[in-house]
């Protein structure tokens, strides 16, 4: 059985093959969850999200004006909870013609 020898050219193409296949699904990982949107989120995303602090979201949960599930110690939010409270505040303008 004949010996294969690599060469440091044989090193450097596969390396770069290996490079580019890697961006390429980095790439396509990126795409993919920035298009689909999941369904429970950590409180630091959710404070984000609202563009309020992780005090304010914490006053949320202990008054019970959010939902949240806690698993081990990590606290999780369904985005739908976090829609519905956003939709349950939400406040009409009346426009009166005088």
């Amino acid at each position: 059985m004949p010996a294969q020898i690599l060469t440091t050219d044989d090193l450097r193409e596969f390396k770069l093959e290996l490079i580019n296949e890697i961006k390429s699904l980095i790439l396509h990982t990126n795409i993919n969850t920035s298009n689909t949107q999941r369904k429970y989120l950590k409180s630091a995303e959710v404070a984000e999200l609202l563009s309020i602090s992780l005090n304010t979201l914490y006053q949320l949960r202990i008054n019970r004006q959010l939902p949240f599930t806690k698993i081990g110690g990590t606290i999780f939010f369904e985005r739908e909870d976090v829609e519905a409270m956003i939709s349950k505040n939400k406040k009409q303008i009346k426009i009166s013609f005088k």
